[in-house]
């Protein structure tokens, strides 16, 4: 029994020894850190992108993550994105009022539903229709519940 004490104490002491011998330097990990959540960030305005132009895709939801992200990394791009005629709106709204546009929750239920339809059309089979209504389910309630900015 004691030995096992013992050795937990070791590990103890070795995890305490290894994060602060870390190699890496605490404003390189920041730098890092920045670079990710800038290539994620225009990692996301390029779907979005897509996502105006592709039925398929949302749109809000990937300028929303894009906007989060350089929210923590690039303040300037962050203005930017707010700053677009046609996509700053949605963000802004969705930053200080938690809502999103009547038109994009409208769009987004209706392509819901539409995708639900088009896969029970294409798959013929109840079972995997059932798990597409089961999959769509929790995110049409979440976008039906979402307050609307205008």
């Amino acid at each position: 029994m004691e030995r096992m004490i013992s050795t937990e104490r070791e590990v103890t002491i070795d995890a305490k020894i290894n994060i602060s011998s870390c190699p890496v330097s605490p404003s390189v990990q920041s730098k890092v850190k920045v670079l990710l959540l800038n290539i994620t960030g225009l990692f996301c305005v390029g779907l979005a992108i897509l996502g105006a132009i592709l039925p398929v895709l949302p749109t809000t939801v990937f300028l929303i993550m894009a906007a989060a992200c350089f929210a923590k990394s690039s303040p300037r791009m962050q203005q930017k994105l707010l700053a677009n005629k046609t996509f700053g709106p949605m963000i802004h709204d969705w930053q200080k009022y938690r809502s999103i546009p009547k038109k994009a929750k409208r769009i987004a239920l209706f392509m819901m539903i539409l995708s639900v339809c088009w896969s029970a059309f294409m798959l013929q089979s109840m079972l995997l229709t059932a798990l597409v209504v089961a999959l769509i389910i929790g995110p049409f309630i979440f976008v039906a519940r979402l307050p609307e900015s205008r």
